[in-house]
Parts: C-alpha cells; sequence; structure tokens
C-alpha cells in the first residue's frame, strides 16, 4: 500500500478500521488541500460524508472519539413534553437566521448538565461544524458542551423541535386563490387560457409542495386526477391505501395537468388522448430523488373535457434495502430463500401483487450475490433503483425489452435480474440461463406460490424446464403494522374469532393479539408496514410433482407437499405476525385467502 500523511489522524484512523479505503481517502485528502475547498472550508470528515458517500455516523463517531467528545444515547435519555417544551423555548427564542444556522449545523440544545447546573448540553451530529459556536452562544448560557449524537437520533427529535417547512406551500398561501374558465367552452381546449392559468405561480407552487410533502411523509405514490367541475384531487398513497391530500377547486384539471407535464421529462404537454410516460428528478432535504410518471386520458361526465389522471411513483433509494436480514423473512422462509439464493444457478422468483414489494425483497437479494468477481446484469422496464455493483440496461425505442432479453445471453453475465417473466420469450430465455450456469432473479404476477407454476405451464414451458431451473418462489404481501402508542390488546368477546381462524388456545395463552385504535400519529391504527412471505423450495418432491404433470400441473398435490417440506402460507406467516404483536386479524383476513 502507499504511504499516505499520517499526520491528518482521522484519516489514517477511519482507513485502519476499514470505514474508508486507501483510494478514497487518497482522494479526499487531494479535496481538503484543494484552492476550492479553501473557501468552502470543510474538514476530512465531511468530505468524506458530503462528496464520497461515507456513513455519517461511522465517521463521526470515531472524529467524536479522537477529539475527546463526549457521545450522549438518546435512547437513554428520557424524552418527555417536558423535554421537547425545554429545547422548543430555548430554539424559539433564536432569530430566524440563527435557527437556520442551527438546523444546517445538524445540532440542537438538549439539557442542563447534571453537574454544572449552569453548563447547556448541546448534541451535534457533527461536533466539527464551525458554526456550532456560533449558534452555542446565541443560547446566551454561561457555559457549553458540545457532544456528539447519532444522526437519526437528531433528525427524530429535529422533527419534533423543528418540522421543516414546505417553502412552496408557504408561498401559496401567500398567493390568491386562482380562478380560470367556468366550463362551459367547447370541445377545444382554450389554450391562451390554459396558457394564461399555467404562468401563474400558484399551481406551479402547489405541484412542486406536493413533492415535497410527499417525500416528507413517506408517500409511495401521488395521484392526480381530473375531476368534473373544475376539480382536481391530489392523493397520497400511504401504507398501502389512498387518502386524499388536498383538493384544487375552480381551475381548469386540463391546468393542473399541464404543470405537471411541464416538469416531467419525456411527455409531451398537448398530448391528451394517449397514454404517455415521464420522469422528474428533484433535491428533497438535500437528497436527489427520482419520480416515475404514468399519465393515462379518462373519461368522466363532462364528454367535452380531455380529462387525465397521473400517478407519480416516488422512488427514494434511501428506502432500499441491501440487507437481506432486514426484511423480516420468517420460519423456514429464511432458510429456503438463503439456500435458493447461495445456489451457483437457478431462477428464484417473487410472485404477488403490484406494490406488494416483490423488487425491494429482489435486489436485497441481488445485494447479497453481487460481487467484483461477477458481471451482475439486470433488464428492467423502468429502472427504478440504482443497484451498486450491477450494469442496469437501458430499455429505449432502440433497444426494446425483448431485444435486451436475447443480447444479454451474449454479454457474458453471471447473476442476472429479469424485472418481469412477462411472456413465453422471457420465460424461455430466463430458464436458458438458468440452465446453462447462471443465477436468475424475477418477478410474476401471481396470488401464491404453487399458481406460479401453473403460469409457467400455462405459458408453454416444458415441465422438465420448469423443475430443473427453479430455486424457489417466493409469494409476498405487505401487510400494515399497527400502531406501537395506541394499539390495544384484543377483547376476550373477540377470542371464538380468533380460534375460528386458526388460532389454538395455547397460542392464545402464549401471545397477545393485539387490535387497531388509531392516534394522531397513526393512519388509523396502523403506521408502516411489513412483509410476509410463503416460500416453495424445490424439493425433489415437488419435482417430481412437476416432471409429472399432464395436462396441467396439479397445485393442490404441490401445495401438499410443501407443507410437508416446511411451507408456510401467506395465512400462517400473517398469524406469526400477529403473534409477533404486530398486526391485527382484520390486516391479515384482507390481506391473505382462506386456506383450501
Amino acid at each position: 500500500m502507499p504511504e499516505i500523511d499520517i499526520t491528518d489522524k482521522i484519516g489514517y484512523t477511519l482507513l485502519k478500521k476499514g470505514i474508508i479505503d486507501f483510494e478514497t481517502l487518497e482522494k479526499s485528502l487531494k479535496m481538503k488541500d484543494s484552492d476550492e475547498n479553501k473557501k468552502n472550508r470543510k474538514n476530512l470528515g465531511q468530505i468524506l460524508v458530503t462528496e464520497f458517500g461515507a456513513d455519517h455516523d461511522s465517521v463521526f463517531r470515531e472524529v467524536a472519539n479522537l477529539y475527546a467528545f463526549r457521545e450522549i444515547y438518546v435512547a437513554d435519555e428520557k424524552i418527555d413534553e417536558a423535554r421537547i417544551a425545554f429545547v422548543k423555548k430555548l430554539v424559539e427564542a433564536l432569530t430566524d437566521q440563527q435557527r437556520e444556522m442551527m438546523v444546517q449545523a445538524k445540532m440542537l440544545p438538549f439539557k442542563y448538565d447534571e453537574r454544572q447546573a449552569d453548563k447547556l448540553v448541546i448534541i451535534a451530529a457533527d461536533p466539527t461544524d464551525r458554526n456550532l459556536p456560533v449558534v452555542a452562544r446565541s443560547f446566551n448560557v454561561k457555559k457549553y458542551e458540545i457532544c456528539y449524537v447519532r444522526l437519526k437520533d437528531l433528525q427524530t427529535l429535529m422533527e419534533k423541535i423543528v418540522p421543516a417547512q414546505n417553502e412552496f406551500l408557504k408561498l401559496l398561501q401567500q398567493e390568491e386563490e386562482v380562478k380560470i374558465g367556468d366550463g362551459t367552452g367547447d370541445e377545444s381546449v382554450d389554450e391562451q387560457a390554459l396558457e394564461a392559468e399555467i404562468s401563474k405561480s400558484a399551481l406551479v407552487n402547489l405541484f412542486e409542495g406536493c413533492i415535497v410533502e410527499a417525500v416528507r411523509r413517506g408517500v409511495s405514490d401521488i395521484h392526480i386526477v381530473a375531476a368534473e367541475g373544475n376539480k382536481t384531487n391530489f392523493m397520497f398513497r400511504v401504507d398501502g391505501n389512498l387518502q386524499v391530500w388536498h383538493c384544487q377547486e375552480n381551475t381548469m384539471p386540463e391546468a393542473v395537468m399541464a404543470v405537471v407535464k411541464d416538469r416531467t421529462k419525456n411527455v409531451d404537454r398537448f398530448e391528451r388522448e394517449m397514454s404517455q410516460d415521464g420522469f422528474i428528478q428533484r433535491v428533497v432535504d438535500g437528497h436527489q430523488l427520482r419520480f416515475r410518471v404514468s399519465i393515462m386520458p379518462i373519461v368522466t361526465t363532462e364528454f367535452k373535457n380531455k380529462f387525465e389522471s397521473i400517478v407519480i411513483r416516488v422512488l427514494d433509494d434511501r428506502k432500499v434495502i441491501t440487507d437481506l436480514e432486514k426484511l423480516g423473512l420468517q420460519g423456514p422462509a429464511r432458510g429456503f430463500f438463503y439456500k435458493a439464493i447461495g445456489k451457483p444457478q437457478g431462477i428464484i422468483i417473487l410472485t404477488g401483487p403490484t406494490g406488494s414489494g416483490k423488487s425491494t425483497t429482489l435486489i436485497a437479494a441481488l445485494y447479497q450475490v453481487i460481487d467484483p468477481t461477477v458481471n451482475v446484469l439486470t433488464i428492467e422496464e423502468p429502472v427504478e433503483y440504482i443497484i451498486k455493483g450491477a450494469r442496469q440496461l437501458k430499455i429505449g425505442p432502440k433497444m426494446g425489452f425483448e431485444q435486451s432479453i436475447r443480447g444479454i445471453l451474449r454479454h457474458d453475465p453471471d447473476i442476472v435480474l429479469v424485472g418481469e417473466m412477462r411472456d413465453k420469450i422471457t420465460a424461455e430465455t430466463a430458464i436458458k440461463l438458468a440452465n446453462t450456469g447462471h443465477l436468475v432473479f424475477s418477478t410474476l404476477h401471481t396470488n401464491d406460490a404453487p399458481s406460479a407454476v401453473a403460469r409457467l405451464y400455462k405459458m408453454g414451458i416444458e415441465p422438465f424446464l420448469i423443475a430443473y431451473a427453479i430455486n424457489i418462489i417466493v409469494a409476498q404481501r405487505l401487510i400494515r403494522t399497527l400502531c406501537k402508542i395506541c394499539k390495544e390488546p384484543v377483547d376476550t368477546s373477540e377470542m371464538d374469532d380468533l380460534l375460528k381462524f386458526g388460532f389454538s388456545e395455547e397460542d392464545l395463552k402464549a401471545h397477545t393479539i393485539y387490535r387497531a385504535v388509531g392516534c394522531d400519529k397513526c393512519n388509523g391504527g396502523y403506521k408502516g408496514r411489513a412483509a410476509i412471505h410463503e416460500a416453495l423450495f424445490f424439493t425433489k418432491q415437488i419435482k417430481t410433482i412437476i416432471l409429472n404433470a399432464g395436462e396441467k400441473v396439479d397445485e393442490d398435490a404441490i401445495r401438499d407437499q410443501a407443507a410437508k417440506d416446511g411451507m408456510w402460507t401467506l395465512r400462517r406467516s400473517g398469524m406469526e405476525r400477529m403473534k409477533e404483536g404486530s398486526t391485527s386479524l382484520e390486516e391479515v383476513i384482507s390481506s391473505t385467502v382462506e386456506d383450501d
């Protein structure tokens, strides 16, 4: 290894502990000593985090240790209403400029020291930020101490003390309501009137504010739907359910749609009679995000108007799970899945309806096998998340999905992700790859794992190819999880329902089953989602059943054999979630079907 300047202690420490590699350190030291950085005055830790994507807490915990900053563990502290009120009082006494500087410096006043009553303890995610002393003096205390705290803990506290403002919605409130048109025009859209509407900034602020709000609320999809009476509904999908966020009234829906189209790449604002797909890129709260946009014409009772529906998928790379353990695979599904992806070849198929988290699981699985020694190729249409270490093929007018599927065989792959086995050509190619020494990941739209076998058979794939190419088929659903604050144990009157559902009396004695209540911190008693799985591992017995298929695959025989092999059904997986106390009977019933 080449020599480095060990006078930079933090760089040497991070290198020694394996937090960064030598190449990253070398580049970051050059950047630190550059003329450009003399203006910005960023230290090495800040450069590593902002420019090279190093983990914030791994870097600044070492910085804090090196410079003897005490670390405070927020989980060990009593964060009650009194503590929140104390911090808020100090923060509200600051000027707007000081408060903004405090947020930028990632710091908060926290408490008075137990040993020195006049010393204020200030927590910071980067204790070396040069603006810390400036803001600290603004609290008007004689003494203060800067302590290091994890960034995530600070952000959680910051959201309670200084919730981020949506500047676009703030501007919108200051503007007059926009009104245009009375809906009595002829079939053709008055483009001049429309242009006058679009040019007003209110609609732009509404749309940009909508995007920011969606990201901050953890929304998966934004729906913008034209309605009769010069109305446009803005809806958010949160934890799988749609809810109205805003209704724009007294405004031509065409104007709202035009504003969205103008800010979307690859779409035509003046096209109102065909479907269009595009994308948007924005930086929200310092993070680069992408949004996939789908536009479809719709029919309403107002036939003279050309109304449309827009659905925007929020693609937040921060939500990508790269650790398979965090998916929460339960019981035998976990062992089966690891065994399947550990094989040198074969297909891993994820199945389930749209929005069931199939792609999330596949990407997490792919990260377990990505390695600099293998060529990982992906064919997706469209590409949703950037996967580090994989070559993601770009589907476009000059290279369609079918062409890329055929071409991939000549591109020397080791591992392949095929977004979806949508037809016989795709399925045959995936199977050909699996049978020639490649590991293949893909998805299929079926209700459960055994029916995926029947689906491939109906596509025209030979039974012996199905039997020997597939390692595992995993059916997946996302179920809403109960709010930890307001959930309550079920009443004794509901015990009969639980017994009829399949629980034993021993289960009910050993576990507390909860129900949804609802509070101001959740959505009708639920907050967040968890996955349930049905993992059909291809044992010798399962392969034999498929090989003996006549005119059709015997799904019931596969189900029975899989149960003998230890497979949990989706319903059984949901019942385990109930035993954990993380979901309710109603949610499992609505997400799974009765086992025949």
